[in-house]
Order: structure tokens, then C-alpha cells, then sequence
């Protein structure tokens, strides 16, 4: 089961977005000296943008990546761009530096922080509380009326 944080996922798509534009705008608006620094940020808010275009989520654009998939992918892309500076060689260099490391945390604080599943009427609506065995009762409430449920054909039948 995926986490329960208190940010909603059409948030976490929203600020995904603002994350990738803001590492495409980075070289330029803080001025990188490093063309390393200017090439990796650019490929994280590349990368950004796609996570969360793909997703299967209120803010994703053609839902191709499971939940779960994204979950990870954010958690690494976290953690890389926190590890960037060092990994990369720039660490001597202030701007980029502090941006990838606070992006970093807060990417990752997000994603720790983002409510991935979905709502229980959404899963009682497509069909799979009956997978996991939540959420649907009503083979509990036939029963108190006297009924069963018959498993092969979903049928009641009231019992005389």
C-alpha cells in the first residue's frame, strides 16, 4: 500500500510542474557558471516535466506511469539532485549548488508528504474493493436480510 501524506495528488502534480520550470529557469536566472550544472538542470526539469505529464493522476497528460512508478522516480530524482553538486563536479559553485540541494529536499518532502491513493469511492466505483476485500459490503447487508450471495453468477437469492 502507498502512502497517505496530507498533500493531495493534484497538488503534488502542480508543484511538479512548477519544479521542472523553475530547474529549466535556474541556469538563467541565477547564472551558472558551470556548464555542467546548467546541462544537468536542464535535464531535471526535462525530466520533471515528464514524470508528471505521464502520470496517472489528475495532472497528468496521457496517464501512462503507474503510481507507484512515479513515486520512486520522484524519490530518485530527489535524491540525485540533492547528490548532483558533489556527483557532478559543481559543488564548488554557490547558486547551483543551493538549488539543487534545496529543490532536492523539497522534491522529496513532497513526495514523502503526497497522498498517492486513490480515494475509497474511486476504488468501490471501479470495482476494485472486491480484489482487496475493503469497502464493499453488501453481500454482508443481503445476508442480514436473509439472503446470500450466489459467487458465481453475483446473483441474491432470498433464503425462505
Amino acid at each position: 500500500m502507498m502512502r497517505q501524506g496530507p498533500i493531495p495528488l493534484f497538488l503534488h502534480g502542480l508543484l511538479e510542474y512548477v519544479g521542472g520550470i523553475a530547474f529549466l529557469a535556474a541556469p538563467v536566472v541565477l547564472g551558472y557558471g558551470s556548464g555542467a550544472a546548467t546541462a544537468i538542470s536542464l535535464a531535471f526539469g526535462v525530466a520533471m516535466i515528464v514524470v508528471a505529464a505521464s502520470s496517472d493522476g489528475p495532472t497528468g497528460l496521457v496517464s501512462q506511469l503507474p503510481r507507484s512508478a512515479h513515486l520512486v522516480i520522484d524519490l530518485l530524482l530527489a535524491v540525485a539532485a540533492i547528490a548532483m553538486p558533489f556527483l557532478a563536479g559543481f559543488a564548488d559553485e554557490r547558486e547551483p549548488t543551493a538549488f539543487f540541494m534545496v529543490a532536492g529536499v523539497i522534491y522529496l518532502l513532497v513526495a514523502i508528504g503526497t497522498r498517492f491513493s486513490r480515494p475509497q469511492a474511486t476504488l468501490a466505483a471501479r470495482g476494485s474493493s472486491h480484489l482487496d476485500g475493503e469497502g464493499d459490503d453488501r453481500g454482508s447487508a443481503s445476508a442480514a436480510a436473509g439472503g446470500s450471495d450466489d459467487d458465481t453468477t453475483g446473483e441474491r437469492h432470498r433464503s425462505e
